[in-house]
């Protein structure tokens, strides 16, 4: 990511339910209501998390392993999850302390003018939010054309109105790996042939490294 930029998943308090039928009814009422009001209020949202809910098994298991995040950032910004696994598929492979030649941070290699004062850049939730901020707003200014949100992303946002032959090569490059990937995972395939290209050409060894971090972190 050349450019770039809260996921706070709250947790829903315990409720206690009276033991009267009466009190019992009416908050299975109400609860019933209140799902019913934010299913139509998701279901009115535009965007691709509409259409695809469900993360794809071809993602390696070094980004397997954010999944439950994942789920939180795609609810968060109403973006497909299997978006944002390619994105962190290409960028980090899952390894959340990665830095990069050019200064790109952790698990969406943001670039550190991307975060507020005193953040900590490797913190996976900060990280995150930064990223998806930065890819969210791509999507939309790319008005859900994933290729030019992927080009977005990697070349800032600039290059979205350009010629994509004017992209520079890496650009071209990150948009036709992570359109690759990405339309691999829609497609509800079991294993996908781009990432396998993508992992040859060299992803392989961002993997193994964000393997051992893992291996550390959980050990």
């Amino acid at each position: 990511m050349t450019k770039r930029r809260p996921v706070a998943a709250s947790r829903p308090l315990p409720v206690r339910v009276r033991s009267n039928n009466g009190g019992t009814l009416l908050f299975l009422l109400m609860a019933a209501l209140a799902a019913f009001g934010l299913y139509m209020m998701l279901r009115g949202r535009s965007g691709s998390l509409a259409s695809n809910t469900h993360l794809s098994n071809v993602f390696t298991p070094e980004v397997q392993h954010w999944s439950p995040l994942i789920y939180a950032w795609s609810s968060a910004y109403n973006v497909d999850p299997n978006l944002i696994a390619t994105v962190i598929q290409i960028e980090s492979c899952g390894d959340p302390n990665v830095v990069s030649g050019s200064g790109a941070q952790g698990l969406f290699q943001v670039m550190p003018f991307h975060f507020k004062p005193g953040e900590d850049m490797l913190d996976v939730v900060t990280n995150g939010a930064r990223g998806m901020d930065y890819l969210a707003s791509g999507l939309e200014q790319a008005t859900g054309d994933i290729a030019l949100a992927l080009a977005g992303y990697n070349g800032g946002h600039g290059v979205i109105g350009m010629n994509p032959a004017r992209w520079p090569q890496e650009t071209q490059r990150y948009a036709q790996w992570g359109t690759g990937i990405y339309t691999d995972a829609s497609r509800g395939l079991t294993t996908s042939p781009t990432l396998t290209a993508w992992l040859q050409a060299g992803g392989e060894r961002l993997c193994k490294a964000a393997s051992v971090t893992q291996l550390v972190a959980g050990g």
